[in-house]
Formats: structure tokens, C-alpha cells, sequence
């Protein structure tokens, strides 16, 4: 039995490889990558390394056994037909008869475009038969974390989400969650909500990059309109920056806020809390 980690060498892949060394043979692990050369670190650790792509079915043939458990972490590729693309890896752990199929989605609260694909992935993999287990990731510190250029160079967090609140977490903690789902027993047909321990508020989060860099850094406040052209004129494309807008949007609603407790129970551990991943950031 392998446990098999898709897309090995992206943000949240590498913390869940890293994690899994951690905790099991490094010959156990199997990391599937686009590029061998990113992932030659994990090869010298022991780790198999396998080449496949979503977007070449093909390259999938024979790359999972009966017994496997796998990881299929969602494409980043929006213009390339997503829910296609992890149908090639879900068609492929069919065949193969594979354990788990353990897939990050998103919250089953977010209505945002953002969430259409993981949707459309989810009824592919509850029709498919595979024994499946739904991480249903919330939003991560490090998308507010990792941009934090913008927001010291104006003294300003500006958002979309009016007063709404984030159940953020760390992307070590979300790893953590896929870990013990993979190498644990009893996940099969399960659904978690995963999310960060504390909902924060923009304000909140203004008020703790000001507490943490003495300077005076305000929340400002857009509509989604006006956010949307603000990223497209940072340069992303017009799509990208109305759904990344509409999942503002879905804040103010009330639909990235966990109170299921799931992330921390899987990880046994408290999850990040912000101003623990802001010093991180600051600290560079």
C-alpha cells in the first residue's frame, strides 16, 4: 500500500510529504509531480517519485494499485477545465481499486464561483464509487499572509468582506488534516469542514498587523466592484480577480466561518493562530 500525494510539489503538497516523512517510510510515500526536477529533494529522501499531468490522462495509467491511498490536491489551472482534470486522477483510482480518494475541495457553504469546480469534482467522486473522503478546506492564512507588500506600502488592508469574519488556518495545518486522513483509519464516505479555531474580522486583522509593525494600518473597506478592478489593475487576469472578489463577497456573508472543529481534531493540535503566521510573514 502506497499513499500517493498529487501535485507533490505545490504550497500545500510539500507540507503534506513533509509531514508524511514525519510519520511514516519515506518508501510508503509516492510524490506526483510535473516537473522531477522540483521534486529531486523528496527523491533523495527515499520518496518515489512519479510524472503524471491532469491534463494527460494517459500519464495516470498504472500509477495507482489496489490498496492505495490517495491525495488529489485541486488543480490551480481555472482555465483548463478543472472538474475535467481531477476526473482524469478519480477515473484512474477507480480502476485501480485504490482505498481512498481523499480530495480538497471547499467549504460547503461557500457559494462563490470559486467553489463551482469543487462542487462539480465532488459529485464526480461520490458517483464513482471510489471510497472518498471530502476535506473541505477553508481559506488559508497565507493568502493574506504572502501579500503583504501592498498593504505595508499604502498602511492599508483593503477588502470586499465588509464586517464579515475568515476561519483562516495555516496551509501545515490543512496538511495536517489530509495526514491523519490518509494515514488513519475510518475516513472512508466522511465529509469534514476545515477550518481555523478563531474567525477574525479585517478590522481584527488590521489592528494586529498594526499592533505587530507599530505602524497605523487601517481596513479599508471596497465593494466587490471596486476590488476586482484594483486587482486587475495588480495585474491578474479580469476572471481571477472577480472570483477572488466574489469570495469577499461570500465573506460578508458568513460563509468562510468553521465551528465544526474538525481541522484541530484531525490535526490533534490548536490550530495557527494569524498573528502567529503575520510575525512568521514579517519575520520574512
Amino acid at each position: 500500500m502506497s499513499i500517493i500525494v498529487t501535485g507533490a510539489t505545490g504550497h500545500l503538497g510539500r507540507h503534506v510529504v513533509e509531514q508524511l516523512l514525519e510519520k511514516v517510510p519515506a518508501g510508503q510515500i509516492t510524490a506526483v509531480v510535473r516537473n522531477a526536477d522540483k521534486a529531486a529533494d523528496l527523491a533523495e529522501r527515499g520518496v518515489r517519485i512519479a510524472l503524471a499531468d491532469y491534463n494527460s490522462p494517459a500519464s495516470f495509467d498504472g500509477l495507482f494499485s489496489a490498496g492505495d491511498k490517495v491525495l488529489l490536491i485541486s488543480g490551480n489551472e481555472f482555465d483548463k477545465g478543472r472538474v475535467q482534470q481531477h476526473k482524469v486522477v478519480i477515473d484512474a483510482a477507480g480502476a485501480a481499486g485504490v482505498a481512498l480518494l481523499a480530495y480538497t475541495s471547499a467549504l460547503g457553504t461557500l457559494t462563490a464561483a470559486l467553489a463551482d469546480d469543487h462542487r462539480g469534482t465532488e459529485e464526480l467522486l461520490l458517483g464513482s464509487g471510489v471510497p472518498y473522503a471530502l476535506l473541505r478546506n477553508g481559506w488559508y492564512h497565507e493568502n493574506y499572509t504572502e501579500n503583504l507588500a501592498p498593504v505595508l506600502e499604502h498602511n492599508a488592508v483593503v477588502a470586499a468582506a465588509g464586517e464579515g469574519r475568515v476561519s483562516s488556518a495555516s496551509r501545515a495545518d490543512y496538511a495536517a488534516a489530509a495526514v491523519a486522513v490518509l494515514i488513519g483509519e475510518g475516513h472512508e464516505n466522511k465529509t469534514y469542514e476545515l477550518g481555523g479555531d478563531t474567525a477574525w474580522s479585517f478590522a481584527e486583522y488590521a489592528a494586529e498587523l498594526s499592533g505587530q509593525t507599530g505602524r497605523e494600518i487601517a481596513y479599508q473597506p471596497v465593494s466587490t466592484e471596486n476590488l476586482a478592478s484594483i486587482l486587475t489593475g495588480a495585474g491578474l487576469p479580469e476572471p481571477l480577480a472577480r472570483t477572488l472578489a466574489g469570495v469577499d463577497a461570500s465573506i460578508e456573508k458568513g460563509e468562510l466561518v468553521v465551528s465544526t472543529g474538525d481541522l484541530s481534531r484531525l490535526a490533534g493540535r490548536p490550530t495557527t493562530p494569524l498573528s502567529a503566521a503575520v510575525a512568521a510573514a514579517l519575520r520574512g
